[in-house]
């Protein structure tokens, strides 16, 4: 615990600690589950169950992810809310605001590719709607790296504060 981090108890600090550890665990964990449930089904399922399993996927995996980005964001807060504006926490926060809003622009994508598709399995010879989807399928893969890599500079930053 960071010495001018003194407004919780100890327990209350190890438990918060261990909510956040499990927030993220849960976030990185969705987060490279999708990526392996997304090279699977793309191999096992044909286009119209993909479409479907992806869209039913996302809303459930959408409400877990969320809650614990948004469990994590807090309990963090909390564990940093008696210290010290420094470079060190003006970073994190910047980084958790980027990666939240990254996030946001991702689900919206997401919702975007869904309906992309959905067009594209009514208009299997429309070669400008495929090149449109195949575009935005490499945008969302360099948005989902952003993802990854701000949640693991998230990690790295929240190491440094703990320490």
């Amino acid at each position: 615990m960071h010495p001018a981090v003194s407004t919780i108890t100890s327990a209350a600090h190890a438990a918060l600690t261990g909510v956040l550890i499990l927030a993220t665990a849960v976030w990185l964990g969705g987060f490279i589950t999708i990526a392996v449930v997304a090279r699977v089904a793309q191999h096992a399922l044909g286009p119209t169950e993909r479409v479907a399993f992806f869209q039913a996927l996302g809303r459930a995996h959408g409400i877990v992810s969320g809650l614990a980005l948004l469990i994590g964001f807090a309990t963090g807060a909390v564990l940093v809310s008696g210290r010290p504006w420094d470079g060190l926490l003006v970073t994190t926060v910047a980084v958790a605001g980027l990666l939240a809003a990254t996030t946001a622009i991702g689900v919206a994508q997401a919702r975007r590719m869904t309906r992309l598709r959905r067009h594209t399995l009514n208009q299997t010879d429309n070669l400008l709607l495929a090149r449109l989807v195949r575009r935005e399928a490499r945008g969302a893969g360099l948005l989902r790296a952003g993802i990854g890599g701000l949640s693991l500079a998230l990690v790295a930053l929240g190491v440094l504060l703990a320490m």
